[in-house]
């Protein structure tokens, strides 16, 4: 009953986290040099994460292809200013997005947003 507790350590002697850890994969590119077609897909696709979509559902919000087009083109706007999470507001919808992955982590209507603080954003946008 000597054995000593290291936080942080959940069995003694164990393989290290950093072994453990996936190796990212290289995206496959041309011989020309140009990325592949899924990797320009991956880049101007909007995602939408599963609490995104059940929310959506939920609060009965549709967005039409051209305001995904807005989105994407908002994603790139403040992409480009360096933002991480972003709120941006669509046709009185508001919607946080995580800019690196273009995917929208959450979705608000107008009823929802009444009051509500809207935290962990470094960047907001008005999509008109």
């Amino acid at each position: 009953m000597t054995e000593r507790i290291s936080l942080g350590q959940l069995y003694p002697n164990a393989v290290s986290p950093a072994s453990t850890r996936r190796t990212p994969v290289q995206q496959p590119v041309t011989k020309s040099g140009n990325p592949t077609f899924q990797k320009l897909l991956q880049e101007q696709l909007v995602r939408f994460s599963h609490h995104a979509e059940v929310r959506l559902k939920e609060r009965g919000i549709q967005l039409k292809p051209e305001q995904l087009d807005k989105l994407s083109t908002a994603i790139d706007k403040v992409a480009a200013k360096g933002a991480k999470d972003a709120l941006m507001i669509l046709g009185g919808n508001a919607l946080i997005v995580n800019v690196p992955n273009r995917t929208v982590v959450t979705a608000l209507d107008g009823n929802a947003m009444n009051e509500h603080v809207f935290t962990q954003i470094d960047s907001a946008i008005i999509i008109s």
